[in-house]
């Protein structure tokens, strides 16, 4: 799991970022969890703002638009739930069953 930490520290990051710039309105905040299941670590981004975010296709030139599109390059999953107040956008990341993380 250690070598996949950058990938991991990445998604955390754009997910949080994306939830600062577009998610979460003025005065509200936004949450971060982390879940180790058996297989996998869930990443997890959850804002109070409406709308749910859109995976870019970016034109080389341009200078934004491709966080969404890196963090679903580098998980093994990635998805966003729409929730009663705003949205959880999350990533899931394959670790060894049984070993400890980190």
């Amino acid at each position: 799991m250690r070598e996949r930490w950058d990938e991991m520290r990445l998604c955390a990051s754009e997910l949080a970022a994306n939830a600062v710039l577009h998610g979460a309105p003025p005065g509200r905040d936004f949450n971060v969890r982390l879940v180790r299941e058996r297989a996998r670590l869930l990443i997890e981004v959850r804002d109070s703002g409406p709308g749910l975010p859109v995976i870019q296709c970016a034109s080389p030139d341009a200078p934004a638009g491709r966080g969404l599109w890196l963090v679903r390059e580098v998980a093994e999953e990635f998805g966003v739930l729409d929730e009663p107040v705003g949205k959880t956008a999350w990533v899931a990341f394959a670790v060894w069953p049984g070993r400890p993380a980190g």
